[in-house]
């Protein structure tokens, strides 16, 4: 049996390859991810309930369905029916984004409910209306609130990119596979997986912490 060092050494362009296009995925996932999920949140609050009504299916399918079948549905399933051919880049990008989204839009929900009301009623009394009100006052401080559970959710969305090997997404657990039908090394080859999904899940828990402290500083610092 190879030492974990030799399979390192000669899986190294797959995994790394894989290890891009991972990343590559999760980042434009996440920022669409944020962004839908921000749309989705104000949906929410909306007072027109068939706003809200699109927003909570939305929410409770995603929620409601793994995200192994929502890969399949939008590679395999939405071509089917529109004709229209996907790669599994796009796919799995849509697949992301989309599950990201309905997360992180409960999770912008309970940051902007948890901002004072009366943060609110001070902004309106001197004359802001309710977008601005909404723009300047309320999103900044619930952004700040709901930092950590965004980055939990980042975290859950980077792993959650190996899930996507089932479409052929030439991501890090494809690449794996496509090294050990070679080599037959699978413990090490997929310790190795392992590893690198903990080198990056652990420099966003330490960024997490770091701005979570920045933060409490800052309060503290307003408050005296």
């Amino acid at each position: 049996m190879s030492s974990l060092f030799t399979i390192f050494q000669a899986s190294l362009p797959y995994l790394m390859d894989g290890f891009q296009i991972t990343i590559q995925i999760w980042a434009i996932s996440i920022v669409l991810g944020v962004a839908l999920g921000l749309v989705t949140c104000l949906l929410k609050l909306s007072p027109f309930r068939p706003l809200r009504a699109v927003a909570w299916v939305y929410i409770w399918i995603i929620r409601g369905t793994p995200m192994l079948v929502q890969a399949m549905v939008v590679y395999f399933g939405v071509p089917q029916v529109t004709g229209l051919r996907l790669t599994p880049f796009t796919a799995g990008v849509i697949t992301l984004s989309l599950n990201a989204g309905a997360y992180l839009s409960e999770i912008f929900r309970s940051g902007i409910q948890a901002v004072p009301k009366g943060q609110s009623e001070a902004a309106r009394s001197l004359g802001l209306g309710a977008g601005r009100t909404m723009v300047k006052i309320v999103l900044p401080q619930a952004f700040k609130i709901a930092i950590p559970p965004m980055v939990n959710q980042f975290i859950i969305t980077l792993k959650d990119t190996s899930i996507l090997t089932v479409i052929a997404l030439p991501e890090i657990m494809n690449e794996a596979q496509q090294y050990v039908m070679i080599r037959w090394e699978y413990f090490q080859t997929y310790v190795l997986v392992g590893l690198y999904f903990l080198a990056a899940t652990s420099l966003l828990m330490v960024l997490a912490n770091y701005v979570e402290k920045k933060i409490s500083y800052d309060r503290k610092g307003n408050r005296s």
